[in-house]
């Protein structure tokens, strides 16, 4: 490809509303341009790129044994509200009409539209097991797109679903796919990690987010230092090693507090440590009144209470709930003479506290030494808060650590989640119908793609992996206008193409400054420079990612370059 007619503007300055490097360098380099917010166009610099990473996956899927399709990204409410997730996906879920009134949404992903093709088609255990893979746009409404294609409205993804006869075959399946990913992600030359996850609004159990290590990843990994344990800060368990204090009980008493709400006001205000209070957080789960029992220096998860409960929505209770139920505003909340409609659970740590501190509900008023079982009773404890840094590890060996990651891929074990609601079901050897077992995996493609620049990259620009680099070789004649130098330029530019490498030959009348420093701004994994020896036959490479620079004769240019683009 000639640079001198081909669509790659550059950009010289940082664009003020890109936050990090991977859009920048997105934007800088002609990548991606904005059409809306939340929503790119993919140049064709970004296009080459972003198909390298598809062609990837479509090797390692079709290796797995899965087999490619194509759905509509259109979907009929009808499905969704036969799966039962219309209304429980939420405000992300782009909805729409068509001229007869009919509901319709962007599919932010395809596992209503699979289950009925399969369960249309497929009938005997026969046909089973299978796995189908496609690569479409799908489309969430972000509620704060950022990041550039990291976080954006519109994006290409991978989502694959398999289908056994047995809970024993869906983890032959779920182990294919995990092995898949794990060579997907090496070969684009990601530092990632599995972690243990939560399976959100796709249902189901038994999870893994592929997560690239990040400063700037909005999700916490949480993993030990001393064995390969790894799982999302959101559904990491908590080691229940706590030891009950021997202090002996107080007699209770009631103190008022002001306006003194938060624990670090309380604490404070009545001179205690945090550890010795106790966080009480009114939720509604699935419409009904639930009281959340933390320890002070701890943090509720609530994706913790939805698995707890086994309930589909959870929500943080409004002012007006919990003056309905508790009888005083939030702040002052506490487990002591709870209506009998109010569920109250608590993490275990709690049952372990001695003398705490609580609120009253009572407005302005908070208790001191407060013991649970005599003076309030705990329906259920459960593992209701979020690990922290220092916690020992789940698995008993070493000590919790903290990273940020970007997820880029996430498999799930969904059971019968699906089959069921949608009566995809198949006859068993016996004759018998059984729901068919399902698993789902999927991968944000152009967020892989932003996530390898994130990874890979310098001060001057892109340093891309050979295996996603958008063109192998950027060929560079340093005066276009001295014959020798254009002749031999045009000379390789024909004997790479045929040897299938792929050349961006910058041939434009510009200055060698500008030209290098593009160059560097592409990261393409070697650069060619026909130079002042031209005559000779005699060029210089040098390699991105390295910045080594070496002379090569034409006769063996073809050779040393296979050395460093071959993936």
């Amino acid at each position: 490809m000639k640079q001198s007619t081909y669509l790659s503007p550059t950009l010289r300055d940082i664009p003020s509303d890109a936050e990090v490097k991977s859009h920048q360098l997105m934007l800088r380099t002609g990548l991606i341009r904005q059409s809306t917010s939340g929503v790119y166009s993919f140049l064709p610099l970004g296009l080459k790129a972003l198909q390298k990473v598809e062609g990837i996956i479509r090797e390692e899927m079709n290796r797995s044994g899965a087999q490619e399709l194509l759905m509509p990204a259109i979907q009929s409410a009808e499905l969704w509200q036969e799966s039962g997730r219309w209304e429980a996906y939420g405000p992300e879920l782009m909805r729409l009409h068509d001229r007869h009134g009919r509901e319709f949404a962007l599919g932010p992903t395809h596992e209503e539209v699979i289950t009925t093709l399969v369960r249309d088609d497929v009938r005997s255990y026969k046909k089973l097991p299978m796995t189908l893979y496609q690569i479409q746009n799908k489309f969430r409404d972000e509620r704060r797109p950022r990041f550039g294609v990291l976080r954006s409205r519109e994006f290409l993804m991978k989502d694959a679903y398999s289908f056994d006869t047995s809970f024993d075959g869906l983890d032959e399946s779920y182990q294919k796919m995990f092995d898949a990913y794990s060579r997907i992600f090496t070969r684009c030359e990601l530092d990632f990690r599995a972690v243990v996850a939560d399976s959100g609004a796709m249902g189901g159990k038994d999870t893994h987010e592929f997560m690239v290590l990040s400063d700037i990843g909005e999700d916490t990994i949480a993993y030990s230092d001393e064995s390969d344990f790894a799982a999302n800060i959101e559904i990491a368990s908590v080691a229940v090693n706590y030891k009950k204090s021997d202090e002996p009980m107080k007699e209770l008493e009631e103190k008022e507090t002001h306006n003194q709400k938060s624990i670090e006001e309380v604490s404070s205000f009545l001179n205690v440590d945090a550890s010795k209070c106790i966080k009480s957080l009114l939720f509604i789960v699935d419409n009904d009144p639930v009281l959340v029992l933390v320890r002070g220096d701890h943090e509720v998860n609530d994706v913790k209470i939805k698995h707890a409960l086994d309930a589909q929505i959870v929500e943080m209770a409004t002012e007006e709930d919990t003056k309905q139920w508790m009888k005083t505003v939030p702040g002052y909340v506490g487990p002591l003479s709870v209506s009998d409609d109010v569920k109250v659970i608590a993490d275990h740590a709690v049952k372990y506290i001695a003398n705490a501190v609580c609120g009253a509900n009572k407005d302005h008023t908070h208790y001191m030494n407060v013991n649970p079982e005599r003076d309030f009773k705990v329906d259920e404890y459960y593992d209701l808060r979020n690990i922290q840094e220092g916690d020992p590890s789940p698995d008993g060996k070493g000590t919790i650590r903290f990273k940020e990651g970007i997820e880029v891929g996430h498999v799930f074990k969904l059971g019968t989640r699906y089959s069921e609601a949608m009566n995809a079901s198949f006859l068993d050897d016996q004759g018998k119908t059984k729901p068919m077992i399902m698993g789902c995996y999927g991968i944000g493609v152009s967020r892989t793609l932003a996530a390898v620049i994130e990874q890979h990259h310098d001060e001057n620009g892109i340093v891309w992996p050979a295996s996603v680099a958008p063109f192998d070789v950027h060929l560079i004649p340093v005066n276009i206008k001295q014959e020798d130098q254009r002749s031999l330029a045009d000379e390789l530019y024909t004997d790479l193409q045929n040897e299938r490498l792929e050349v961006l030959y910058d041939d434009r009348a510009e200055r060698p400054g500008v030209k290098f420093k593009d160059s560097d701004l592409f990261g393409f994994p070697v650069r060619i420079t026909v130079g002042k020896k031209a005559a000779e036959g005699i060029v210089e490479l040098k390699l991105r990612k390295t910045g080594e620079v070496i002379e090569v004769h034409k006769d063996e240019l073809i050779q040393t370059v296979k050395q460093y683009v071959s993936n």
